[in-house]
C-alpha cells in the first residue's frame, strides 16, 4: 500500500482520531502558536518569491539586448 491509497481511505472518524491525538500531544495552547508560525513562514516565502521575480526579469532583459 502506498501513501496515496492510505490517504484516500481516510474517513471522517479517522481524521477526528488523528486530530484528537494531535491535540493531546501538543495541547490547546500550543496549536495556535504552531499555526501562527506556519502562516508567518508562508507569508515570508511568498514575499521573497515576489521580490525575486523582478530580479530574474531584469537579467533576462539584459541577456536579450
Amino acid at each position: 500500500m502506498n501513501f496515496l491509497t492510505i490517504f484516500l481511505e481516510l474517513t471522517p472518524g479517522h481524521i477526528l482520531l488523528i486530530l484528537a491525538v494531535f491535540l493531546l500531544l501538543f495541547g490547546g495552547k500550543k496549536i495556535p502558536e504552531l499555526m501562527k508560525g506556519l502562516g508567518t513562514g508562508l507569508k515570508e516565502f511568498k514575499n521573497a518569491a515576489k521580490e525575486d521575480q523582478p530580479a530574474n526579469s531584469k537579467k533576462e532583459e539584459e541577456t536579450k539586448e
